[in-house]
């Protein structure tokens, strides 16, 4: 059943062009993972998932390589600096509570339109930009997908279509560096992670199609929303108790 649900809510990430970690996150957290488990399963998964889209959108020649280059070169060192750092329990609860919280309110909130003009984003916007969602993708286990796109597109610096195609690279390579951190001060995922990182990458197939042809935006940013926010609110009673 947990196999499943990754792959559920990949599809549904896939339909807006993410990978899913913040979901992943709220799953482990609904069952219980250890805190240890949980940032390098995220992670790993983030990985499988992203892998999929990054070729889909490069295939298409959605992504702007050149535009990507300064924020996942600031990302990656402040990733690998975040996959260092082992919070304890409480602290992590509470942390990655309201991460998935921002990030509710972002799904909630956020109005995409698709007339968004795209301007070339200053040297200190970029580079500001990927270090910060760099430190939180490898603090917490989430790929950082959520949060670069909403800025991006809030600062007129990529329209959502681009938006969603530099995501899926930029949570490819900052959850791979992050992963690294964490592997390396002794985390280690899921045993089953094989078994959940088959479930994610058939739904990121099925949703970027879903995604791309059927399925509205707007349904899809709302179920999200209503999943992550009660799952920070569990991890914020977690790290009270």
């Amino acid at each position: 059943m947990l196999t499943v649900s990754f792959a559920i809510v990949s599809l549904l990430y896939a339909t807006v062009g993410q990978a899913g970690g913040t979901a992943f996150l709220a799953l482990m957290a609904f069952s219980s993972f250890p805190s240890t488990q949980m940032r390098p399963t995220a992670l790993l998964l983030n990985i499988v998932a992203a892998t999929y889209s990054t070729w889909l959108f490069n295939r298409g020649r959605f992504v702007d390589w050149k535009k990507l280059k300064p924020l996942v070169i600031a990302s990656m060192p402040t990733a690998l600096v975040g996959g260092f750092t082992v919070l304890p329990q409480q602290i992590y609860d509470a942390v990655t509570g309201v991460v998935l919280l921002v990030v509710a309110a972002i799904l909630l909130f956020r109005r995409a339109k698709g007339d968004i003009l795209n301007r070339v984003a200053p040297s200190w916007g970029a580079i500001a930009t990927g270090a910060g969602v760099g430190i939180v993708s490898g603090l917490t286990g989430v790929g950082g997908g959520v949060f670069l796109a909403p800025i991006l597109i809030a600062m007129r610096w990529a329209s959502p279509k681009q938006a969603a195609a530099l995501s899926a690279p930029f949570i490819w390579v900052n959850s791979a560096v992050g992963l690294v951190g964490a592997i390396y001060v002794g985390q280690m995922p899921s045993p089953q992670t094989w078994l959940y990182a088959l479930g994610a990458f058939a739904g990121a197939m099925i949703g970027t199609t879903v995604g791309l042809r059927w399925l509205s935006e707007k349904t899809t940013r709302y179920v999200l929303a209503a999943v992550l926010g009660a799952a920070a609110i569990q991890l914020i009673a977690f790290a009270t108790r």
